[in-house]
């Protein structure tokens, strides 16, 4: 009888989790046991791996094998146990060192033919198992990138199991050198580069240009209602390219959850922009909160986690969907209940909603739709979604005078994201000794108690409140919408000129 550990991870949403696979060698038929709660696609591994092991060249044991997966009572699924099987199998049977297996965390998928292929989740499968006191991992080669943004590891980039026992036992290793890193990328050429989007691009709607900056400077939500071709989605996409590029730590977060989502680009795996997620209206709640049948997977709202959701014809969703919303939009996150465990996902986004006035979305006398019908329309938005929306701005057709008017006028985002890096700045230093960032992410309560706004400035939220057009959400929303604007003026406090603009653009009154 013999005995081998290797190691592994398993992944539940984007933690990682430690999982010791041991093999144990009997006497008896000739056969292959999985436990530990393995899914499909791992309980199909016992074939799949055999077949490998063979065409790689080496010996499956003849003999009743028992493969352990600890802890038992955490589900395990997907197939980037294969490599770490293969190993804890060759070691029980003496054909690699103990002490390599041992010390390693295996991370693949095999092929028949023997060959490694990537696996999702690598980079937060590699963040936990660092965690753990992990530092050596062997990867499918084009899995080597990603789980090299976490530093100070070793990671072995491995193209075949043949190659993998050659380094095990300090062999040459094969002719085609198996074991070489990726070579590094072709420099991308300005000619094969697609232009980015810059907010100059869209003229005429200057006050809507200046909504999207106070969003990016402020983290604010925001809404935009006009017909087809004002500008809507134009505006949208250009948001994140006006956003300030993502912190290291940002980087990472906003890259394992891509990976888990099998997004993430083999090319450059760190996503260092702001994500931009833009689902189409016949996408089901678990696509934008996530979940699933097989496994929980992320969603549309954590992929654009430090990003941009951007709902087009929003009345047009599902109700249910719009108003799934309201938690992640509450705590930046998404707790996934399902029979395979409850998951918890990274949702901090700026949601950016765009919608035609009517169901016809006729400009101007062309529109048929009586009031009540564009009122029911728009009422497909709910008011605790709107009520938690710090902009709303409504955009008219433009003339083709103003698009002339307003071209030597409109700033590129390079210069508007220049304002907006000012501003986070300002805001930054306010919150040095707090867990908040940007102005939309502070509590009510800690808004009110700790930054406090002049009373001449709060007189016009004040009065709106007397008169019922504002609620106490509200209020909070337009104190840090002025917080904004304060910010981007470089001033140590809001003014009333402030608090009446961020009411204004809670209530879409702006402009």
């Amino acid at each position: 009888m013999a005995l081998a550990r290797t190691l592994s991870m398993a992944l539940l949403g984007v933690e990682g989790h430690p999982v010791e696979v041991e093999a144990h060698l009997g006497s008896g038929q000739a056969a292959l046991t999985l436990v530990g709660l393995p899914d499909t696609a791992l309980r199909e591994a016992r074939d799949r791996i055999r077949a490998a092991v063979a065409n790689s060249g080496e010996t499956w044991p003849d003999c009743q094998i028992t493969i352990s997966l600890s802890p038992a009572s955490l589900p395990k699924r997907g197939s980037g146990f294969d490599l770490a099987i293969a190993a804890a199998v060759l070691g029980a049977d003496g054909a690699v060192p103990l002490e390599g297996v041992h010390d390693c965390v295996f991370l693949a998928e095999l092929g028949l033919d023997g060959r490694t292929r990537p696996v999702e989740g690598v980079l937060p499968a590699v963040l936990a198992a660092v965690r753990d006191g992990r530092t050596t991992f062997a990867v499918a080669r084009e899995n080597a990138a990603e789980a090299r943004l976490v530093p100070d590891v070793e990671v072995i980039a491995v193209r075949s199991l043949a190659g993998l026992f050659a380094r095990l036992r300090g062999e040459a290793p094969p002719q085609e050198e198996l074991f070489a890193d990726e070579p590094p990328p072709r420099p991308e050429r300005d000619a094969d580069r697609a232009p980015r989007p810059d907010l100059a691009d869209v003229l005429g709607q200057p006050m809507a240009r200046r909504a999207v900056e106070i969003a990016a400077a402020g983290g604010h939500h925001l809404m935009m209602v006009g017909p087809p071709g004002t500008g809507k989605s134009l505006l949208a996409e250009r948001l994140p390219t006006v956003l300030p590029p993502l912190s290291r730590q940002e980087a990472v977060e906003v890259t394992a959850v891509h990976s888990v989502a099998g997004t993430l680009s083999r090319r450059e795996p760190l996503i260092t922009v702001p994500p931009y997620s833009a689902p189409h209206h016949t996408a089901t709640r678990v696509a934008m909160v996530g979940g699933g049948s097989a496994g929980i997977r992320p969603g549309c709202v954590s992929r654009a986690h430090r990003g941009v959701l951007f709902l087009d014809e929003a009345p047009e969703f599902q109700r249910s969907v719009l108003d799934a919303l309201r938690q992640p939009l509450e705590s930046g996150q998404v707790t996934v209940d399902r029979a395979l465990g409850t998951v918890t996902f990274p949702a901090r986004f700026q949601l950016c909603m765009a919608a035609n006035p009517c169901p016809c979305a006729r400009p101007g006398p062309a529109c048929t739709c009586p009031p009540p019908q564009r009122r029911r329309y728009l009422a497909r938005l709910s008011g605790p979604l709107l009520d938690r929306v710090d902009l709303k701005i409504e955009l008219q057709p433009v003339t083709r005078g103003e698009l002339l008017a307003d071209q030597p006028f409109a700033e590129t985002s390079e210069q508007v994201a220049e304002r907006v890096a000012q501003a986070r700045e300002r805001s930054a230093k306010r919150f040095e000794q707090t867990p908040w960032r940007a102005n939309a992410q502070v509590p009510g309560a800690e808004l009110r108690r700790r930054f406090p706004v002049p009373e001449a400035a709060r007189s016009v939220l004040a009065s709106a409140m007397e008169r019922g057009e504002i609620s106490a959400r509200g209020v909070d929303r337009s104190l840090r919408v002025a917080w904004t604007l304060a910010d981007l003026a470089g001033r140590g406090a809001p003014e009333a000129e402030d608090t009446a603009m961020a009411f204004a653009l809670w209530s879409g009154r702006y402009p």
